[in-house]
């Protein structure tokens, strides 16, 4: 009994250590909302991006890199996939978790875009990537369509901080 007791922990502390896994909640406009309208001191960057965007998959990276430089400081980094609800545990989360992102990811279940883009940015396409960077606090807002590196969000980060 020992023995299987002992195998069954040691698999278990295996497939934690071996496997990154990453939570992805799917999650309603209504949800994004309470994030953006947040009035603490917390500046928040707010990616959207998809599985099948290039430039999106390609600025991944210095989200991450912000989320770990930033760490201990009032910054969040969320990132919002907008790929289709089914493709949630098909290939999201594979692509999460691949890729081992530390940062939150939502995929956004709201298939009708026209009833929420507005009011990310009224003059926002709809077209990704986009980032909004925002902190209510110190009433500052900033949203850009189109794949930012690194230095450029710590350039903009420095006006939040």
């Amino acid at each position: 009994m020992k023995k299987i007791s002992w195998v069954l922990t040691l698999g278990l502390l295996i497939g934690q250590n071996s496997a990154w896994s990453q939570q992805v909640a799917m999650v309603k406009w209504s949800d994004v909302q309470k994030i953006l309208n947040q009035k603490s001191d917390t500046t928040y960057i707010v990616n959207f991006w998809a599985t099948w965007c290039k430039p999106c998959i390609a600025e991944l990276p210095s989200f991450e890199q912000v989320e770990q430089n930033y760490k201990g400081q009032n910054v969040r980094v969320l990132l919002i996939s907008m790929d289709f609800a089914k493709e949630l545990k098909t290939r999201v989360i594979p692509f999460v978790n691949q890729r081992k992102i530390k940062s939150r990811v939502w995929l956004l279940n709201e298939p009708d875009a026209n009833s929420w883009i507005d009011k990310i940015n009224s003059e926002w396409s709809g077209a990704i990537p986009a980032t909004l960077i925002v902190n209510n606090h110190k009433n500052k807002k900033v949203f850009f369509e189109q794949k930012l590196e690194y230095s450029r969000l710590v350039k903009e980060l420095t006006d939040f901080l």
